[in-house]
């Protein structure tokens, strides 16, 4: 043993938290990540967001196949969409005669970035992920329908193709249409509580 020298392994770099979020949404549902901390999700690739307030989300929640992601941060709620549903919104909007009023509804489309929910928590063995609580970070992302891994998360995003019930994939027109309609009550609540200003 004299004249060996034991080898002792090349420092690591401290595990950076989101290591493991952005592994599971790269290797595990296939989805591009920008670099960079927190973890973001590159948009328009292979899916699209509306971004709208919770109670619009809510309320368009019925018009969602019962696998289609959907994310809350704050008071807002991320519906994920079909790839290049962003780039149809305006005309959609303009179609469903919505067009002329000002909406609290954002479309996320290709050359955007949002940010990525933390991946759900491991189920039972076996069993479907659980959504995190409402313990983790005020203001962070998170999971309220997380995305499965192993399921074909695009075939069961709202599409303008669905129109006329096409095998059973969420129709975007509806989605869109009860979003719009809320984001429109809401806006007139708040209208309507403003106290009236005289001259």
């Amino acid at each position: 043993m004299t004249g060996s020298v034991p080898t002792v392994p090349a420092p690591r770099r401290p595990l950076d938290p989101g290591d493991g979020a952005r592994h599971w949404y790269e290797q595990s549902l296939g989805w591009a990540t920008a670099s960079g901390a927190p973890v973001r999700l590159v948009v328009g690739h292979r899916f699209d967001v509306l971004d709208v307030p919770v109670e619009a989300g809510r309320a368009a929640l019925r018009h969602l196949g019962p696998h289609s992601p959907v994310a809350v941060q704050g008071d807002r709620m991320r519906l994920l969409v079909a790839a290049g549903s962003a780039e149809e919104l305006p005309g959609l909007l303009e179609w469903l005669e919505w067009g002329v009023v000002g909406l609290d509804l954002l479309a996320l489309g290709a050359g955007t970035l949002t940010d990525a929910p933390l991946p759900p928590e491991a189920g039972p063995a076996g069993g479907r992920p659980r959504a995190p609580g409402r313990s983790g970070s005020q203001g962070a992302a998170v999971w309220l329908r997380p995305p499965e891994p192993g399921r074909e998360v695009e075939t069961s995003l709202p599409t303008l193709s669905a129109v006329g019930g096409r095998g059973g994939t969420p129709d975007l027109v509806r989605v869109v249409d009860t979003a719009a309609t809320q984001c429109h009550r809401i806006r007139l609540r708040r209208a309507c509580a403003q106290p009236l200003a005289f001259s």
